[in-house]
């Protein structure tokens, strides 16, 4: 991503009136959302759940950009349009959290840090698969 890339994504996720929609969850912590309402954790409910998120009619009067999760970025809608490109064809840009969550840092009891040790060897297959684009991005 070039200078002017960047620039024009970082303005379109701070228009007035949007916000970023943190779409992140773990496997763990969907499930415990499912659990509250007796829905099981497959990956087609997941996918389900964040489809209605995706289309909700009206969404990108309000939301100008989504935080994914590995596993979401890899999924299509019901029809087979990859999510990113979903949010994209609405305004929406389609970003990606790359840390893996938290883990103990060695020698230092009681510490933890994110998992971010290994995130920039998984960028550009993220930018492959839409994270963070600008095309249809208004």
């Amino acid at each position: 991503m070039n200078l002017g890339e960047l620039e024009s994504v970082a303005r379109s996720l701070v228009a007035p009136g949007r916000g970023i929609l943190a779409a992140d969850e773990s496997a763990p912590t969907i499930e415990k959302r499912f659990k509250a309402i007796a829905l099981p954790s497959t990956e087609e409910n997941r996918r389900a759940y964040r489809e209605l998120l995706f289309t909700t009619p009206g969404v990108s009067e309000f939301i100008s950009g989504v935080i994914l999760y590995d596993e979401t970025i890899r999924q299509r809608s019901s029809d087979g349009t990859p999510f990113t490109n979903v949010l994209e064809r609405q305004g929406i840009v389609p970003g990606i959290k790359v840390d893996e969550g938290r883990s103990r840092c060695s020698g230092s009891p009681g510490e933890d840090h994110r998992g971010s040790r290994r995130s920039a060897g998984r960028l550009p297959e993220y930018r492959a698969l839409g994270a963070a684009s600008r095309s249809g991005v208004r």
